[in-house]
């Protein structure tokens, strides 16, 4: 079994260590740029699509979040007022 860890560790330092590195372009200047430019649009929609639509999902789920809360809230004062107004029967 020593022996398998043994191998295992050689083969995984092996393919970790020899591996070929990915070269990225360095795209920050050009986003730089685009998030600086003064066109109008609310920097935390300039980054296209996706942006606009997890800033209206962040939204929908605030503002249904509260109003959920504010019918969950009625609910249960409507409900413990209707508990209220019939009281137990006494033995």
């Amino acid at each position: 079994m020593l022996r398998n860890l043994l191998g295992l560790r050689q083969i995984a330092q092996r393919t970790i260590s020899t591996a070929s590195r990915r070269h990225f372009e360095n795209k920050v200047p050009e986003k730089q740029k685009l998030f600086q430019e003064d066109d109008g649009i609310p920097v935390h929609l300039k980054g296209g699509v996706a942006d606009a639509i997890l800033y209206r999902l962040t939204m929908v789920l605030t503002v249904g979040g509260k109003a959920f809360r504010m019918f969950e809230g009625t609910a249960y004062a409507i409900y413990q007022l209707a508990v209220a107004s019939f009281p137990k029967k006494q033995d």
